[in-house]
């Protein structure tokens, strides 16, 4: 019925029907709603070419939730302090997209993403679940992935006794660092093939120049990232090196 609010399954008809390039009224008549209720949607939740179903349902439901608080300026916390939700989640979409390309699963990457957009850079992996709307299980095994690259560290909250996670200070620099890994692994096994097939080869020679082009690309991204590293960090970027944790 029209007056109905939106639900998850209207909000996938209106995703999929601005992917493709239908109008608002073209969508609206799909739903059986007004074209207004539509183009309220769209609007409210980053426009037509940032549109994301699961986000519009996730701040919908995170409105739904919120009560009138009495006037306390002092406790506002800092986060309350940053853009608007629909913002927000406009542009966690955004960095996880980013941190995809980058080589991330895309759950580690909404992990990610999540943390760098937090004032604090960390949350339970309750909050993490119920935000994400992933089960418990999935962000264990993601945020053990994620510790295991040292992205994130587990510290103890000091409101209770679940484990928080908190977003390592050089994330983006260790980002770097298992890019060269992976670059040194493929020029390791190209060349090692190389040798397998014989340089004489056209597989061969075809190996060798591979994987001498990715060798030199990770020492030369090695070397750039930690001058850039050091001269932006000052004194912090002196005890980390991608040198040692590609090794």
């Amino acid at each position: 019925m029209p007056g109905r609010r939106l639900t998850r399954a209207d909000r996938q008809q209106i995703a999929a029907g601005l992917a493709q390039h239908l109008s608002y009224a073209d969508i609206a008549r799909r739903l059986n709603r007004p074209a207004s209720t539509v183009s309220r949607e769209v609007a409210r939740n980053g426009g037509p070419g940032r549109y994301r179903a699961e986000l519009a349902q996730l701040a919908t439901t995170h409105r739904a939730r919120r009560r009138p608080q009495p006037p306390a300026p002092a406790q506002r916390t800092i986060e309350q302090l940053g853009p608007d939700p629909d913002a927000t989640a406009a542009f966690v979409t955004d960095l996880t997209t980013a941190l995809v390309e980058t080589g991330l699963p895309r759950t580690a990457a909404r992990v990610m993403a999540y943390l760098f957009a937090s004032e604090t850079g960390s949350r339970t992996a309750i909050e993490m679940a119920q935000q994400l709307q992933v089960s418990a299980a999935t962000i264990s095994h993601t945020v053990r992935l994620l510790e295991q690259q040292d992205l994130i560290r587990r510290g103890r909250d000091e409101r209770g006794r679940r484990h928080r996670y908190f977003l390592d200070a050089k994330a983006g620099l260790r980002t770097v660092a298992a890019s060269v890994a992976a670059n040194q692994r493929f020029a390791a096994t190209a060349l090692r093939g190389a040798e397998l097939f014989g340089a004489e080869t056209a597989t061969g020679s075809r190996l060798a120049l591979a994987g001498r082009f990715f060798e030199r690309l990770g020492d030369d991204l090695m070397r750039s990232a930690e001058k850039h590293w050091r001269d932006m960090a000052g004194d912090r970027g002196d005890d980390y090196t991608l040198t040692s944790d590609a090794d």
